[in-house]
């Protein structure tokens, strides 16, 4: 289980931590909560009822520096995932989202920005329902790797890249 003060991933609302715990009377039923606070949104609460398992499972263990580090370096390799459908895209990329299984969230944002690239150079821009899709994905994953790292969500594209390309000269 997780205490307070432990960091934590929750669903779409990405890192936070948990601030405490909290009692509410729900009728004759006193119900306990988990008090999180997204970060960078400290305006927002999300309570969490230690009883609802299916909530709580949603709140997992953010990854340690090292695990971000191997994940950076397995970046270039990682398959991209575009589909032509827009609607089959949107399906699945909303699902990649909900998941918020962290090496799908890498591919998507990999494949995202090289559709950006390639829209661009066409002199379009990326699809308002893809970059809605990105922005999302990178909040997610940047701001863990944020979090644990201690760097502000900016940081983050730019520190992977450097990383990759260290490896790239190093190789």
């Amino acid at each position: 289980m997780f205490g307070v003060g432990d960091t934590v991933l929750y669903g779409s609302q990405g890192v936070c931590r948990i601030v405490g715990t909290d009692e509410k009377e729900l009728g004759d039923t006193v119900v306990q909560y988990y008090v999180l606070k997204p970060f960078g949104d400290e305006n927002s609460t999300v309570f969490v009822p230690l009883s609802n398992k299916e909530l709580v499972s949603k709140m997992r263990s953010v990854m340690s520096s090292d695990e971000i580090h191997g994940m950076i370096k397995e970046m270039p390799d990682e398959e991209t995932m575009w589909i032509e459908d827009d609607n089959q895209r949107k399906q699945k990329y909303h699902e990649v989202l909900l998941e918020g299984d962290r090496k799908k969230l890498v591919r998507l944002i990999k494949t995202l920005h090289i559709r950006e690239e390639i829209q661009n150079k066409k002199g379009r821009r990326l699809h308002q329902s893809d970059e809605m899709v990105l922005k999302q994905a990178e909040k997610l994953l940047y701001g863990e790797f944020a979090a644990v790292l201690h760097i502000k969500p900016e940081e983050v594209l730019p520190m992977i890249l450097a990383e990759i390309e260290t490896d790239r000269k190093g190789a």
